[in-house]
């Protein structure tokens, strides 16, 4: 390699020495063209202007602190004297940034005398928060509780939705003060965990600290918030779920066997803790919540196998979640293979409220069309609603739904009886018992004496075809919700129709066995969800 480039340097000054000349003018046009560039650069004005300080990004009389040339010391600053804090980071320039601004303030009027708001521009340059965080997307919200965070929040970013997970991080922990509210407690759908502590002693008890930090924790892992935790500080109200000793954790499950946290194999530690409640807690429905970009959350959920997909409107700041209810019903009646139903795992001799469970039976009678216009016979329904909690008033008749497909036609001289649910509340049943009445007839007596009504037969449940269907059949169906309001793209991708409303829609996807039925939207969605749920699961969904 050596030897061929000697000879070719041999070779370029021999050609050189015989052309002298060639060999200057090369040498004076280098040079020339050197001396030019560098006057023309020299002569060159800067065309790359620095950028113009921001300006603010939420009004001056906003609760939010704008600290929009990004000071990140005076943001921590604010954060350690808060007892919560939430803080925004956002650019200027983002769309998310400026559309989630008046959701954010609109939170914050509401909550400022609680939370400290911050926003804080981490994408000026010259700030503090562009140089010391390297964010994907904005805007980015973190909360803080005293010293633990960030908690970082990943939910859909409107005004109802923020300010709940808000309210979770102000008050992790729900305080259980009597039996009624530790039934209410366990009836909800979603997991639940307990802490027995008595404040008896010292104004923190031992171990109370790691459990209000483990709820932080769950929080932390899980946006969503749907694993939650209540504090028990009466011993009565412990004995009602066998809890004898302070400090004890209990996993409250409704169709398996409820959990106390080994502290005897475990550390009492909150990571440990928040641990072993997501490794056992037991899901009845799932919320699904896609972020609205490039994902495969959606499909994972649909590759573990059939799936009920229901839409419903949901409103985080509700009191009360009725259609939910119903569905996480649903959802018990389906896994039930001993027989239990839901909320009756707890017996009234348990909590020793005489008349907590039973209530005075609510009737009335109907007398429907005639099922033919030139006869003179018609069908008398007599409705018997049995109120599971607490009392209500009877609804009216034309809010209850009948099998019209079935009481509308001429009956025999017996008897005939359904269960139906009420729509209008997720917990009340009534049976409806028919028999056909000609006119002028005789037999008109009071039938009521053997009428075989909900309150004469204890718990009899109106959803007898989905009982113990997991178990009869040997198949499982994951039960999955979607905002309606959010997500009604995706319902009709699936099979909404078109000139529909974003109320409900329910369908069942199986991908495995390419299998995909979309319930009748004509009638209430639960009740056209328990016939069609029977139905295909029986085909092989």
């Amino acid at each position: 390699m050596l030897l061929r480039l000697r000879v070719s340097l041999r070779q370029v000054v021999n050609q050189m020495a015989r052309r002298p000349a060639l060999l200057c003018g090369a040498i004076v046009l280098s040079c020339s063209l050197i001396l030019a560039i560098t006057f023309t650069c020299s002569e060159t004005k800067q065309v790359v202007f620095p950028a113009q300080p921001p300006t603010r990004f939420f009004s001056p009389d906003s609760p939010v602190v704008d600290l929009y040339l990004g000071q990140l010391d005076e943001a921590e600053s604010l954060r350690s004297a808060s007892e919560v804090s939430l803080l925004y980071f956002y650019a200027p320039w983002c769309g998310q940034s400026i559309s989630a601004r008046g959701e954010i303030e609109q939170v914050a009027r509401k909550l400022a005398d609680q939370v400290q708001f911050v926003a804080v521009n981490c994408w000026w340059n010259q700030g503090k928060c562009r140089k010391q965080n390297n964010f994907y997307h904005y805007p980015v919200i973190y909360l803080y509780h005293r010293r633990f965070g960030p908690i970082e929040y990943n939910g859909p970013i409107t005004a109802a939705y923020v300010e709940k997970f808000i309210r979770r991080v102000i008050t992790p922990l729900q305080y259980v003060p009597s039996r009624a509210g530790l039934q209410d407690f366990l009836s909800h759908y979603e997991p639940g965990v307990l802490g027995y502590f008595e404040f008896n002693a010292s104004p923190q008890p031992p171990g109370y600290l790691t459990f209000l930090t483990s709820a932080l924790q769950a929080l932390r892992r899980d946006f969503q918030g749907v694993m939650r935790f209540g504090v028990i500080t009466s011993k009565q109200v412990a004995k009602a779920i066998s809890l004898d000793a302070p400090g004890t954790v209990y996993m409250h499950r409704h169709f398996n066997t409820s959990l106390t946290f080994p502290s005897h194999v475990l550390n009492f530690t909150s990571e440990n803790i928040c641990r072993w409640a997501l490794e056992h807690r037991e899901w009845l429905v799932r919320w699904l919540r896609p972020h609205g970009g490039k994902s495969r959350a959606l499909e994972q959920e649909l590759r573990k196998g059939a799936a009920l997909i229901i839409f419903l409107p949901f409103d985080p700041m509700a009191p009360s979640q009725p259609l939910v209810e119903e569905v996480a019903e649903i959802a018990v009646q389906y896994h039930s293979c001993n027989g239990s139903s839901w909320p009756s795992f707890m017996e009234p001799e348990v909590w020793g409220e005489p008349g907590s469970l039973s209530r005075a039976p609510c009737c009335n009678t109907l007398a429907l069309p005639h099922w033919l216009s030139v006869s003179r016979t018609h069908n008398v329904c007599e409705l018997c609603l049995d109120q599971a909690l607490g009392p209500r008033p009877c609804p009216s008749l034309d809010s209850l739904y009948l099998r019209e497909d079935f009481f509308t036609q001429p009956l025999s001289g017996k008897v005939q009886c359904s269960h139906v649910l009420s729509s209008s509340s997720p917990l009340d049943y009534y049976t409806a018992c028919c028999w056909s009445l000609s006119k002028g007839s005789s037999t008109q007596q009071d039938r009521r004496s053997v009428l075989p009504h909900i309150e004469d037969r204890g718990s009899a449940s109106a959803h007898s075809a989905v009982k113990g269907l997991k178990c009869r059949t040997n198949k499982t169906l994951n039960f999955y919700l979607l905002d309606s309001g959010l997500h009604w793209e995706f319902a009709r991708r699936l099979g909404a129709p078109e000139n529909a409303s974003m109320m409900g829609f329910a369908t069942v996807l199986n991908l495995q066995d390419e299998v995909h039925h979309v319930l009748n939207q004509e009638q209430g969605i639960v009740r056209n969800t328990l016939g069609m749920f029977h139905k295909t699961q029986h085909r092989g969904t």
